[in-house]
C-alpha cells in the first residue's frame, strides 16, 4: 500500500463512527435541546449542528491543530498546554467527562494498535501523564497526537474532527428527533461542504483565540445533568 492510500485508510478508520472511543454514548447536548423543544425537525437540527460544529472548530479544532504541530517540533510542553486549554474551554461537567473519556480511550487504542505510538513515543508518554493525573487527556489533543504520528496532515485532521462532531449529533438525532436518515445525511453532506472554509478560518489562530461562546449549550448541559430522562451522557 502506498503512502497516500495508507493515509486515506487511516483517516477512514479513525473517523469511522464505529471506532471504539465511545462517541455513541454522547449527543453533544442534543438530547436536552430536543427535550426542551428547541430541536424538533430537520431545519432546527441543521441549525443546531452547524452551531455546535463551529463552536468545536474555534475551541477543540484549534487545540487539535496545535497538538499536531507540537508533535512535529518535539514540543511536549506545548501538548500539555493544548490539553489544558481544551479542558478549560468546557464549563459543564458532562462536556469535560466526554472529552476526557474519549481522549484517554483513543490514546489507549493508539498504543495498542499503532507501532509509532508505542514504547517511548509521544502518545504513550501522554497516556502515562493522563493515568498519573498530570494532564486531562482531552479528545482533540488525542486526535492531534495520533494523526500526527500516522502522518495525517492538518487539513485532514481538522476534517476528521469536524466530521466526528457533526456525525455524533446526527446519529443521536435519529433516536430523539423526528428526522429520517435522508434528513441526517443531507445535513451531513451540506455541513461537510463548509469544512474546508472553516479550516481556513481557524488554522492560523492561537490559544488566546479559542472561544466556546454558545451559552445556550451550557444551559442545556446543566439541565441534562439534573434531568431524569436520558439516553445519552450529554
Amino acid at each position: 500500500m502506498n503512502g497516500k492510500a495508507k493515509v486515506i485508510m487511516r483517516l477512514l478508520e479513525f473517523t469511522d463512527s464505529a471506532f471504539p472511543v465511545g462517541t455513541f454514548s454522547f449527543s453533544n447536548g442534543l438530547e436536552s435541546a430536543a427535550e426542551e423543544g428547541l430541536v424538533y425537525d430537520a431545519a432546527t437540527l441543521a441549525a443546531y449542528t452547524r452551531d455546535m460544529a463551529r463552536q468545536a472548530a474555534y475551541s477543540d479544532g484549534i487545540a487539535a491543530l496545535h497538538a499536531s504541530r507540537c508533535v512535529a517540533r518535539n514540543d511536549y510542553e506545548g501538548i500539555l498546554e493544548a490539553d489544558l486549554q481544551a479542558i478549560m474551554c468546557r464549563m459543564n461537567a458532562e462536556a469535560r467527562l466526554m472529552a476526557c473519556r474519549m481522549g484517554k480511550k483513543l490514546a489507549e487504542l493508539a498504543v495498542r494498535i499503532i507501532p509509532e505510538a508505542q514504547a517511548d513515543g509521544v502518545v504513550a508518554r501522554w497516556l502515562g501523564d493522563i493515568t498519573a493525573g498530570r494532564t486531562a487527556g482531552t479528545y482533540p489533543v488525542a486526535q492531534g497526537l495520533v494523526f500526527a504520528v500516522c502522518g495525517i496532515a492538518e487539513r485532514e485532521l481538522f476534517c476528521s474532527h469536524q466530521y466526528g462532531v457533526i456525525n455524533m449529533i446526527l446519529s443521536a438525532a435519529l433516536r430523539c428527533v423526528r428526522v429520517s436518515h435522508y434528513d441526517t445525511q443531507r445535513i451531513l453532506y451540506e455541513l461537510s461542504g463548509e469544512t474546508d472554509a472553516l479550516f481556513d478560518e481557524v488554522r492560523t489562530l492561537d490559544f488566546e483565540d479559542m472561544n466556546l461562546f454558545v451559552p445556550q449549550a451550557d444551559i442545556l448541559a446543566a439541565l441534562h445533568e439534573k434531568g431524569t430522562k436520558r439516553m445519552f451522557m450529554n
